[in-house]
């Protein structure tokens, strides 16, 4: 069957109005929920062919989210549902106004390979909870965790609402040339704008979640211990292959050598073996050998690690996590996402002086400071334009459900997780009600200069 028809099918599941009761989303939810905790051993041992990772780390990173997700809509989604009253006007009296929310239709949920199953399942639950049904393409470079989410949703969901279409960026093109009513894309700003303009041609909305190059800011009065190990955490998790983990650091020249001694102890203590981050595991050759390249004529001085094995021998590539001192600002890996355990550090004056460079590039997915002063926080949070601003930690963001979650600029556009995820897949439609036993002859022409006057009094 062609990708055409099978998109009809669905289509045709949410024409029936089959998605729209509350009881049809809580079914599908509460069986996303289980699907999530019984299916974690086969999630596990896919994630751990694709990626390396450990089981421990696959909890904590792909299914704890999502779980939270769907318990946090379950729990919320009926008052989420409900219309909303507004005020009216003394030109539209007498008479009602209220807003209410209906599906969008046949949504797209374009995966990424990184967090493959949090990063696909945390839309579907906004999809579901706004009674949408969805069409799933999870990302070809993490194969067999793609495999395992189409069978999990053949599984648990309603098949004739939610449709897995395995492949590569062909598959992509092909079903958004089926006029979907919202595609949702995560992964890089360069993919995200070949999804958009191909969406384009049918004024297919879009939801982009993409990168950049998320700083973390050290300021003087910085607990120099918890900054590091909580960039230290995250750095190594996933093996730096997150969209939200600290691309690189400034920190005050004056705190500089205390806070690197904190920083390789974390590094250290924490990592998987007791090593500091060695060979951690890479998606793929062709992503290794990307950041090899960017630790080449970086300007800096490796401060730990820098060894890079793209592993084109074997199929999976491996690389340190790296400390780059003082690389030139102009230099890729200055330039370019990392989304990798490569960590420069450039020392600075100030923390005006990190807004400053902060501000003069595109504006990131979060933006990190490590600081006590209060006044320096408010300084940050009104100066730093970023998709979030964390304060003394990393990406925890992320877990909060009740915040938006999203990109600006060149990070992304749109937000999603809680309501925000709810709003972000329904129509907020307008209505309005207005009787009919008040219609008083003055309020239409021929106008006389006495009902002009009236009337711009009342408008």
């Amino acid at each position: 069957m062609s990708i055409s028809e099978q998109v009809a099918l669905v289509r045709k599941t949410f024409d029936a109005g089959t998605t729209r009761p509350v009881a049809w989303r809580l079914k599908q939810l509460e069986a996303l929920e289980r699907m999530l905790t019984e299916g974690e051993p086969q999630i596990a041992e896919a994630l751990a062919v694709d990626l390396g990772r450990p089981p421990n780390d696959t909890f904590l990173g792909d299914i704890a989210p999502p779980l939270a997700e769907v318990r946090f809509a379950r729990k919320h989604l009926r008052r989420w549902m409900r219309s909303r009253r507004v005020g009216l006007p003394l030109s539209q009296r007498p008479g009602k106004a209220w807003y209410s929310y209906e599906p969008l239709g046949v949504v797209l949920v374009i995966g990424p390979w990184n967090y493959p199953v949090y990063l696909t399942i945390g839309p579907l639950v906004a999809a579901i909870a706004a009674g949408n049904c969805a069409v799933i393409k999870p990302s070809e470079h993490a194969p067999s965790t793609a495999r395992v989410i189409r069978e999990l949703v053949e599984q648990y969901l309603d098949p004739d609402a939610f449709l897995v279409l395995e492949g590569g960026p062909e598959v992509t093109q092909d079903i958004l040339a089926q006029a979907m009513d919202l595609a949702f894309f995560t992964g890089g700003p360069e993919i995200g704008k070949a999804v958009m303009a191909a969406a384009a041609p049918h004024l297919t909305p879009v939801i982009l979640e993409l990168g950049g190059k998320c700083p973390a800011v050290i300021a003087p009065d910085a607990n120099l211990g918890v900054a590091a190990r909580r960039i230290a955490w995250t750095k190594l998790m996933n093996s730096g292959q997150t969209c939200i983990a600290p691309d690189y650091l400034m920190v005050d020249e004056t705190v500089w050598s205390d806070f690197r001694s904190e920083l390789l102890t974390a590094f250290k203590e924490l990592s998987p073996n007791g090593d500091g981050g060695r060979a951690l595991p890479i998606v793929s050759p062709r992503h290794a050998a990307r950041l090899e390249g960017l630790l080449t004529g970086h300007g800096g001085t490796v401060i730990t690690g820098g060894d890079v094995d793209p592993g084109f021998d074997t199929g999976k590539g491996t690389a340190d996590l790296t400390v780059v001192l003082d690389p030139a600002l102009d230099s890729p890996l200055m330039t370019e996402e990392i989304f990798g355990p490569l960590l420069p550090v450039v020392p600075v004056r100030s923390v005006d002086q990190a807004m400053e460079h902060i501000g003069a590039g595109p504006k990131p997915l979060a933006a990190y400071l490590f600081s006590g002063s209060r006044s320096t926080q408010r300084a940050f949070r009104e100066n730093v334009a970023a998709g979030a601003i964390v304060e003394n930690h990393i990406a925890m963001h992320v877990l909060v459900p009740e915040l938006p979650f999203g990109g600006v600029g060149n990070s992304g556009m749109g937000a999603y997780h809680g309501k925000w995820g709810f709003e972000a897949f329904s129509h907020r439609k307008a209505n309005l009600h207005r009787p009919t036993w008040l219609d008083p002859r003055f309020a239409y022409p021929p106008y006389s200069k006495r009902t002009e006057r009236l009337l711009r009094k009342i408008f």
